[in-house]
């Protein structure tokens, strides 16, 4: 569940007085990759930092972390690749339910960070990763200024909005251990999700789940792959993808819509059905319908969560 404190009307300026607990004063999204299959008695501690790079062009190490409140009305990701061979980090980030339909900060050429560390720096943009316990515990940290995007589809074409501040204070703790990625490879983890979230003037606490994943290998962005995560309400965690014939359809423009998913863990089918979306461009590369999903089982069983599939660019 995610309740809402409400603010004046804010501008830039009021943006960055706003502060409280691990937010500073503001200032002004699973991907297809090709990874080596780790088995879960194969994920150590070790795992969850940085990884030398191999592969050559194309490697990339990635982030993904999503969040959906209890009741499905705030729901938002964040991920963070590294890209070393060109010099840059990819930083995605979008919340659903915060006031505007999506409110989303996309930016490809955010510079890689100076340490250790997983702390990136851009115009507009603040964000850590903090491994807390590994294998356990994760917590988030980001100030950005987003854009508004009352058109979904805005998100694929010129990404022209109302600026709007974004924030995280978020922390991720362990409900199962880390799994093998239900596609390609890296690994997954079903997580509990709470902490703030600052959407323009509005501050929600944020009590929930989610899943995290990490990923590093050569990144293609050329496969049509697919993937979808979620819990139910008898706490069932859902975690499933594949490369082709994706089983959640698609509408005209290629957003995501509803289908039908065989899910062992959850011993039944699930119908799942997008409720907002959240795309990401991927310029050069393709498009990614990503979507805040509802999903039910016949027995009454229902739950939230993100689902998402990689369109190809024709000539990618």
């Amino acid at each position: 569940m995610a309740s809402a404190t409400s603010g004046a009307a804010v501008g830039a300026d009021a943006a960055r007085r706003v502060s409280h607990s691990g937010l500073r004063n503001l200032t002004l999204a699973f991907s297809p990759i090709t990874v080596r299959r780790v088995a879960p008695a194969q994920i150590q501690a070790v795992d969850e930092g940085r990884h030398r790079p191999w592969g050559g062009p194309g490697w990339e190490e990635s982030w993904y972390l999503d969040f959906v409140a209890a009741d499905g009305s705030l729901a938002g990701y964040v991920r963070l690749g590294l890209r070393p061979a060109d010099g840059q980090a990819w930083f995605w980030a979008g919340v659903v339910g915060g006031g505007p339909p999506l409110v989303s900060v996309r930016d490809h050429e955010v510079p890689l960070p100076s340490g250790a560390g997983l702390e990136v720096r851009a115009s507009g943009l603040w964000t850590e990763f903090v491994c807390e316990t590994p294998l356990d515990h994760w917590s988030v940290g980001l100030e950005a200024f987003g854009v508004a995007l009352d058109d979904p589809l805005e998100a694929w074409r010129a990404e022209r909005g109302d600026p709007w501040a974004l924030g995280l204070d978020v922390e991720w703790e362990a409900l199962d251990d880390c799994q093998p990625s239900a596609v390609g490879g890296g690994y997954q983890q079903a997580c509990t999700v709470h902490g703030d979230v600052l959407v323009g003037a509005e501050r929600f606490e944020l009590d929930g789940n989610g899943m995290r994943s990490h990923f590093w290998g050569r990144q293609e962005w050329r496969d049509p792959t697919w993937r979808a995560t979620g819990r139910l309400d008898d706490g069932t965690s859902l975690a499933v993808g594949g490369m082709e014939d994706a089983p959640i359809g698609v509408d005209g423009d290629g957003l995501l819509r509803s289908g039908v998913l065989q899910a062992a863990g959850a011993d039944a089918e699930l119908t799942v059905t997008a409720v907002v979306h959240a795309p990401v461009l991927v310029p050069g590369a393709g498009r990614l319908a990503r979507a805040l999903c509802r999903y039910d089982a016949a027995d009454g069983r229902h739950g939230f969560g993100w689902a998402e599939r990689f369109h190809p660019a024709p000539s990618a």
